[in-house]
């Protein structure tokens, strides 16, 4: 059976994740210099838990036994972002945190990754056969553009579904922009494309090549 768009566009952000996890798990990643690095992974991670939370877990909940699929992929994400909190902590050197090992963060991580991925190809697929090809078309398109305006960091302690859900990563996604700016923290502000445009979803319905993976330009002066 053909990959659903929605299937094709979690390949895909898996992918980007993972690729930006890639630098960021190297020891010297925790040079000052490179911090970006480590923003980076945590930033677009953050954001796609929260976006899938918004967007794919209602009509998840839907599905037979979806209220266990979403206990199931919430959990997840509770200790996932649990973790993502740890390791800019640790990053930053947050003394909270200092007794943590790296390696063992991201042991964690990886790991919490492998079952986040695992369970969204698998709500994806089930997701596929469920709707039909617009409806499906129109839930990815809403899953990519609710990234570009999601929390750029972890709240493993907010509500994560329902309308509070909903709520709380609207109000921490201004909280959350304050603080990048504050901070001066790096943050891909146009890592994620447009899917009306030259996003992974775009590229899907037309059947055309995917660009070679870039990672995102570092921001100007002026956007800090």
């Amino acid at each position: 059976m053909t990959a659903s768009t929605l299937e094709l566009a979690l390949t895909y952000e898996h992918a980007k994740i993972r690729e930006l996890a890639a630098p960021a798990h190297e020891p010297a990643a925790a040079r000052p210099d490179r911090r970006h690095e480590t923003d980076w992974f945590y930033a677009i991670a953050a954001q796609h838990l929260a976006a899938a939370e918004d967007v794919l877990l209602p009509h998840v909940r839907r599905l037979p036994d979806g209220q266990d699929l979403v206990a199931s992929y919430v959990g997840n994400a509770k200790q996932l972002e649990q973790s993502l909190r740890f390791l800019k902590a640790r990053q930053y050197g947050d003394s909270r945190v200092l007794h943590l090992h790296p390696d063992e963060v991201w042991q964690v991580i990886d790991r919490l990754l492998d079952e986040h991925e695992h369970l969204e190809t698998e709500y994806g697929r089930l997701l596929g056969e469920e709707l039909d090809s617009e409806d499906v078309s129109t839930l990815t398109e809403e899953l990519l553009s609710a990234e570009e305006v999601a929390p750029t960091r972890a709240h493993p302690f907010s509500p994560h579904t329902g309308m509070a859900g909903r709520m709380a990563h609207r109000m921490w996604r201004m909280a959350d922009s304050v603080w990048d700016s504050a901070e001066g923290r790096v943050v891909p502000t146009h890592y994620h494309a447009h899917p009306k445009r030259d996003s992974a979803l775009s590229h899907y319905l037309r059947g055309t090549p995917m660009p070679e993976a870039t990672s995102p330009d570092p921001p100007k002066i002026g956007q800090l």
